[in-house]
């Protein structure tokens, strides 16, 4: 092959049957209406009517005629036959005269309209078109390869040949990367090209270049560690890249070479021609300012919560410290007041009291009961001003570096800050211009002692708030991905106007507030009247009066029984599943899918090199089992090689490739009928997985339920009710989950369409309903107290029998009707992906005085939310269901423990992307397992009844392709495959002397 980006295996899929169609591509391309058969009876011979119809639906679907035009697929012949009523077993007569074949393909080309990519203009067409998509995008030439073929069969242009399209591809990808990097290149000056130039050199005495150390991200949290990431901030900016204008640019390209200059060695950037170098220099300069701000801000906020919490210590142990004390000066006051209290006569004697406690010792305890008591509402301010000292190590720099951006609300705060920027440096600075407002009523008396401002804990105060409005995202900053400012993302002024009627109508909502809410209305009545009228009979629910109210309990469900059958197939089907070891199940999983396939070199070159699915094979391992390279070095194979290995990690295994490659597995799944029988891919679960990092990380927090003494990560991962993970997100710490719920139903790439997703109860929040509901989405968390909960109504006067002692709050319809447009406006940019759901949910949930929008969107969330509620306490059905699918995901998160063995199951990466490019791999790997139970299961449950076995269909839709016992986790790997496995079919399954062996 002259151009190398295409495997062996697409080049003979090129422009061939791969299979028999299924039946939509059947009914699309090979069903002959009145005009095709008319040309077809004007054939002679059924042979030559066959043939021709043949022919004719074979280039409808290829886009090419085929050398051998008989050289289909029997189903096709099947399917074509019956239409034109001939038997099938005349086409092999159409083959021995090539002359008619010819004749035909000429016929069905004129009469069709089909014509030649040598055609001027239909090459020039989709060369216009292949250059505007490569400039758009950073597109791999295998995927752009494969959008020239579907839309050269589309617009009816034969295809030409596989090495012709491929140059064509390449040559075109070529020419837009090459402008790319020229302009880029021409962007900066003459000296801004030479410190760009000098990023690469490794100065004598070091052993990185000042590239690969700006690249690193930092590790600890600590004064110093901020100052260092700050410096890191100046030095990037001082680059000048910010500056440029590269509006001409897609962002995508950026992030692309970006993206390859943060992950390559500066050697192979030190070799590249002059123009990529320079382009690739300038944008990582320009991307990396934003994303070194990011890492800034990350230490900050860490920072200001490690203060905080051992302010907070310091508050315990001072108050152990002092508690005898106090109790010793308050039983001397307790036994003056008794004294008081002994009294008949309203003369109080002092004679009596001091007789018992002295007046020096009266004086003395009150004194001490002054300076030791805390009112009941101060918390750790005083102790939190005594850490001033580690503030100013860091805070100057703070000031000077970062400019802070803000919305109305972050207001006060932003202008504290500038008050301390222009303090800054000054000894004894006057406070009396210090913006006062931001102090809360706890904060005022250490702010303000003795009505003058105490710096110190000014300083601290307005810290603490920056801290609150950054979380907020009140104040912001720019460049930023993760501190930036989501509303800014929202669509606005006229491209909302265009967008409006385009995303009611996609997301099937009315146009104006008073439609919906009327729908909403009804629906809501139609509900309560329906759960009301069922409550007699419904034994799982009773109401109850708790406090003088009405609450609701619910009866918790019951063991679903497995019956005989069931427990007797399930151990029929695991005795029969093959023992295999893991690298086996990626290997053949690969023959089967060619999901190792979307592993593509970083570069978007085309690097190939001899048993590569092999090395990204033993790669992922390395990952997903968190083993390391050691195990599966094998210095006499080329393909598991150290160094081999560590080339593939370091170019192949990333996020892009992890996500291409798990999208082809959940497809594959899709459809295999006994997945079918689990489920259609509309519902999903999500759950998070805690893992300890146990090496010093900016991306990880504390929590001492899941992570004892150690920080943590949470791998929050979605569940499909097919048994596959669609879609997960690293999380440091374990915030949340409400704010991440979303994300992965808008951001996965797979074929799955879920519109129903179900979490535990750490997912409940009515904004989220309010966001779901926009969306056309079904939120549906397991309660855990369904008697706290809250129903709400819009009707005050319907009468709801026994629930209307529940049904007692009002739904503020004035409120949604007066933001709809703005409730419409967030829900389109979510649709159309102009912000991150977590993005703009988190700053929606932060803050403790919420927005009128906020408001608006969480009260149509109520709305949603106690639709659910009656459905949820109505129907027991409806329950189950739920419980059934968070129980895969909980048993999919066992199997991924399962496998994630090593190094006590503990991560030991230090950056935000190694964590996510290693639980990606884990990911992968389990998908990789469950897909191969699925296929293996499949075919016991065919052998099975082939042995007339009993293997009912409701006893196959309970099972589960989460054991994992036959899959070797340890020990030596093999990465060999028979030679029938390596031709695609399936490796045989267990026989019953094998099984007895086992036993005995």
């Amino acid at each position: 092959m002259p151009v190398d980006f295409l495997t062996d295996e697409q080049a003979d899929k090129y422009g061939r049957f791969n299979g028999e169609p299924n039946l939509e591509q059947l009914a699309r391309h090979f069903h002959l209406d009145d005009v095709d058969l008319g040309h077809v009876r004007r054939r002679r011979g059924d042979h030559n009517r066959l043939g021709f119809a043949i022919q004719l639906c074979t280039v409808r679907f290829l886009g090419a005629f085929l050398l051998d035009p008989v050289d289909v697929p029997p189903g096709v012949v099947s399917f074509v036959a019956k239409q034109l009523a001939v038997v099938d077993d005349c086409l092999p007569l159409y083959s021995q005269r090539p002359p008619t074949r010819l004749e035909h393909s000429s016929e069905i080309q004129r009469l069709y309209g089909y014509r030649n990519l040598g055609d001027g203009i239909e090459q020039f067409k989709l060369i216009r078109w292949l250059y505007i998509r490569s400039w758009l995008s950073a597109e791999r030439p295998s995927v752009l390869f494969d959008l020239a073929t579907a839309r050269l069969v589309e617009r009816k242009v034969l295809l030409p040949g596989v090495s012709v399209l491929a140059r064509i591809v390449s040559r075109v990808r070529d020419r837009a990367s090459a402008r790319v990097w020229r302009i880029l290149s021409k962007q900066p000056s003459a000296e801004q090209r030479s410190r760009l130039e000098r990023l690469l050199l490794v100065e004598e005495g070091n052993r990185l270049s000042e590239l690969d150390r700006l690249r690193k991200s930092p590790t600890r949290v600590s004064g110093p560690s901020l100052v260092a990431a700050l410096e890191r901030l100046d030095e990037i900016r001082e680059l000048g890249m910010g500056s440029l204008n590269l509006e001409r640019i897609p962002t995508s390209r950026i992030t692309a070479l970006a993206r390859h200059a943060a992950s390559t060695w500066s050697q192979r950037i030190q070799n590249m021609a002059t123009d990529r170098r320079i382009a690739t220099l300038v944008a990582f300069a320009h991307v990396f300012e934003a994303t070194a701000m990011d890492d800034a801000l990350d230490v900050l906020d860490m920072l200001i919560t490690e203060i905080t919490h051992s302010a907070e210590l310091n508050r315990k142990k001072e108050r152990l410290r002092t508690i005898r004390d106090l109790d010793y000066a308050a039983l001397q006051l307790a036994d003056a007041c008794s004294v008081i209290l002994e009294q008949t006569t309203t003369a109080v004697d002092l004679e009596t009291i001091f007789s018992r406690v002295t007046k020096d010792e009266l004086e003395a305890a009150s004194k001490l009961v002054k300076s030791l008591a805390r009112p009941s509402d101060e918390q750790y301010q005083k102790e939190l001003v005594d850490c001033y000292g580690r503030v100013r190590r860091f805070l100057p720099k703070v000031l000077n570096t970062i400019s802070f951006r803000h919305t109305d609300a972050g207001k006060r705060v932003f202008d504290a800050l500038e008050f301390l920027h222009t303090i800054e440096g000054k000894t004894r600075p006057d406070m009396g211009d210090a913006p006062l407002d931001i102090a809360t009523r706890r904060w005022k008396r250490v702010v303000m002692p003795d009505g003058k401002v105490d710096r110190r804990a000014y300083t601290l105060c307005v810290l603490e708030q920056l801290q609150d409005k950054l979380r907020r995202r009140d104040i912001y900053v720019t460049p930023s991905q993760r501190w930036g400012d989501p509303r800014a993302k929202l669509i606005h002024g006229g491209a909302w106007e265009k967008a409006r009627q385009q995303v009611c109508k996609s997301l099937d909502r009315c146009d104006t507030a008073d439609e919906e809410l009327e729908r909403l209305g009804m629906a809501l009545d139609e509900a309560y009247h329906r759960v009301a009228g069922n409550i007699p009979n419904n034994a799982a629910v009773e109401v109850e009066q708790t406090d003088g109210r009405d609450t609701l309990k619910i009866t918790a469900l019951d063991r679903l029984e497995e019956p005989a059958s069931l427990l007797q197939l399930r151990e029929d089907v695991n005795a029969l599943l093959p023992r295999v070891d893991l690298p086996e199940v990626i290997l053949e999983i690969q023959q089967q899918t060619g999901f190792l396939d979307e592993f593509t070199h970083i570069s978007e070159g085309n690097a190939r090199v001899q048993d590569l699915p092999v090395s990204i094979c033993a790669v992922l391992i390395a990952e997903a089992c968190n083993i390391g390279f050691e195990p599966l070095v094998r210095r006499d194979i080329p393909a598991l090689t150290r160094s081999r290995l560590s080339w593939v990690q370091q170019n192949y295994i990333r996020s892009d490739t992890l996500t291409a490659a798990n999208a082809k597995l959940v497809d594959f799944q899709s459809e295999i009928p006994l997945a079918l029988t689990w489920g259609g891919g509309e519902v999903a679960s999500a759950d998070g997985l805690r893992f300890v990092v146990h090496v010093r990380t900016i991306n990880a927090r504390p929590n001492s339920k899941y992570f004892g003494t150690e920080r943590g990560i949470t791998y929050y991962n979605f569940t499909s009710d097919q048994f596959t993970g669609f879609h997960g997100i690293v999380i440091p710490g374990t915030l949340r989950d409400s704010m991440f719920v979303l994300d992965g139903l808008l951001e996965q790439e797979t074929s799955l369409k879920p519109l129903e997703l179900m979490t535990d109860t750490a997912g409940v929040s009515d904004v989220v309903f309010g966001l779901f509901w926009l969306l056309g989405y079904q939120f549906s968390p397991r309660l855990a107290d369904i008697g706290e909960s809250r129903f709400w109504r819009i009707d005050t006067a319907a009468d709801y029998g026994p629930l209307n002692g529940i049904a007692r709050n009002r739904i503020s319809t004035r409120l949604i009707s007066n933001n709809w447009d703005d409730m419409l406006r967030v829900a389109g940019s979510l649709k159309m992906g102009t912000v991150s759901a977590s993005e703009l949910i988190r700053s929606l949930l932060r803050s403790q005085r919420p927005t009128t929008l906020t408001r608006a969107i969480a009260e149509v969330g109520r709305i949603s939310k106690t639709l659910y509620q009656l459905n949820y306490i109505d129907q027991e059905a409806y329950r189950r269901r739920i419980l059934t699918q968070l129980n895969r995901g909980e048993g999919r998160n066992g199997m991924a423990r399962a496998t994630f063995h090593g190094q006590r199951g503990e991560i030991r990466k230090r950056y935000r992307e190694g964590q996510e490019d290693q639980l990606g791999a884990l990911g992968l790997v389990v998908n990789t397992m469950v897909l191969w139970n699925t296929i293996y299961t499949h075919q016991a449950l065919e052998h099975l009844r082939a042995d007339g076995g009993s293997a009912s269909d409701e006893d196959a839709a309970r099972l589960s392709p989460l054991e994992h016992g036959h899959f070797n986790f340890l020990g030596t790997y093999s990465f060999r495959l028979t030679d029938e496995v390596r031709d695609g079919q399936l490796r045989p399954l267990r026989s019953p002397e094998e099984i007895e062996e086992m036993v005995a």
